[in-house]
């Protein structure tokens, strides 16, 4: 894609609800020092140096926002208008369209905490990676906001007893987009989790990703589909076909059409209990083997059969199912047989249908509950490592 010409979603974050968002939360103020810091580049190193410091400060701002629960747009929308001036930046020095895209690629993953993933030495720790998501739906209500970001946010650097173990959760973020998946980038922050050797700094002891999923419940998804549906994202792209795969990624040969979760999900489902009732999700829609990949396709509620043809796992064909399908076939192809699987949040909703209005009362207590009853999942998920 072009690196110099705004994109669909930095173009929403000059609209009245995101500016609003950034003035009261004070990221209003990092698009102009941002501009002004790259006006002292006078070179790319100097430029990524700019970039990265700035991408990392939107992080560590947001992760560290006072409240019990941190809302997650401020961010969204700030890092948005930090591309934006990135793409339209001129510097003195010769800059060609790669050398720009990777500096828009530095700024997304400082900015969503990749380079946070790191855990301190010990023991006793149980090391948690839980991921979330952008906002979506964007053109519906640009107030949106993602219950699984706000749980990235609120839960980085989150502590909690199990079993004798000290339980030590690192988040970050990933976008509403498939150009980002198909580059990879699921791959690259994922990957060195699983390859670390165990009890290291950068070695996880679950890995477990999360999204908006449907009204009033959480969803465990069991199945997972190597396939892409003809949804837009954040960019109105579509990108429906089978779930690429980059030739760095490590492989499972033949590669599976469906990858499963590892999560304890019965023993989730028993003690993650809370205001929204928690459902181990085995649904899926296939095509029957020997129908061929143009068959039609037939909805499983107890998972896939032998040899069907991937259309949907129990999350749909989203990028939520991708992220879920990617990590899961990270965890298989590495070998490495630690809990890793997918949690679908409850939809959130501003309760308001006036559009100066970014937040009121159920909003906020369904945001909360959510991300409270989010923490006890994971609780669940790592008790039966902590028992050994």
């Amino acid at each position: 894609m072009n690196a110099t010409e705004p994109t669909v979603e930095e173009s929403r974050a000059e609209l009245d609800a995101p500016q609003l968002l950034l003035r009261r939360s004070g990221f209003g103020a990092a698009a102009p020092l941002f501009s002004a810091d790259l006006a002292g580049a006078g070179s790319l190193d100097v430029a990524e140096q700019v970039v990265t410091s700035h991408g990392r400060r939107l992080w560590s701002e947001a992760v560290r926002e006072s409240g019990d629960v941190i809302d997650d747009r401020p961010l969204y929308w700030a890092r948005l208008t930090l591309s934006a001036r990135l793409r339209s930046w001129q510097p003195e020095f010769t800059l060609d369209e790669r050398e720009r895209g990777a500096l828009l690629t530095r700024l997304e993953h400082a900015s969503r905490g990749h380079d946070d993933l790191v855990f301190a030495p010990g023991d006793r720790q149980l090391r948690v990676i839980v991921t979330g998501f952008d906002p979506f739906d964007l053109d519906t209500d640009v107030r949106a906001s993602n219950p699984s970001g706000v749980a990235a946010l609120t839960l980085h650097d989150a502590t909690f007893d199990i079993g004798g173990y000290t339980a030590v959760v690192r988040t970050a973020l990933f976008p509403v987009r498939w150009r980002d998946f198909t580059d990879g980038m699921v791959e690259r922050v994922l990957l060195p989790h699983y390859t670390a050797d165990p009890g290291s700094s950068a070695a996880a002891d679950a890995v477990i990703t999360v999204s908006q999923g449907r009204e009033g419940r959480f969803d465990l998804e069991a199945h997972n589909a190597a396939w892409r549906g003809g949804r837009a994202d954040n960019e109105g792209r579509t990108a429906p076909g089978p779930v690429p795969l980059g030739a760095e990624a490590p492989r499972v040969d033949p590669r599976p059409e469906w990858s499963t979760s590892s999560l304890p999900r019965r023993a989730i489902v028993a003690q993650a209990t809370g205001r929204f009732p928690v459902h181990d999700n085995t649904a899926v829609t296939e095509i029957p083997a020997g129908e061929g990949p143009e068959g039609s396709t037939v909805h499983r509620p107890n998972g896939p059969t032998p040899g069907s043809w991937a259309r949907g796992g129990g999350g749909g064909d989203y990028l939520s199912n991708e992220i879920a399908y990617r990590n899961t076939l990270l965890r298989d192809a590495i070998g490495r047989p630690l809990p890793a699987g997918h949690v679908h949040t409850p939809a959130l909703h501003p309760g308001s249908a006036d559009p100066a209005t970014l937040t009121d009362p159920a909003f906020e207590r369904d945001r909360a509950d959510i991300v409270g009853q989010l923490r006890a999942i994971i609780a669940a998920a790592l008790r039966p490592t902590a028992q050994g």
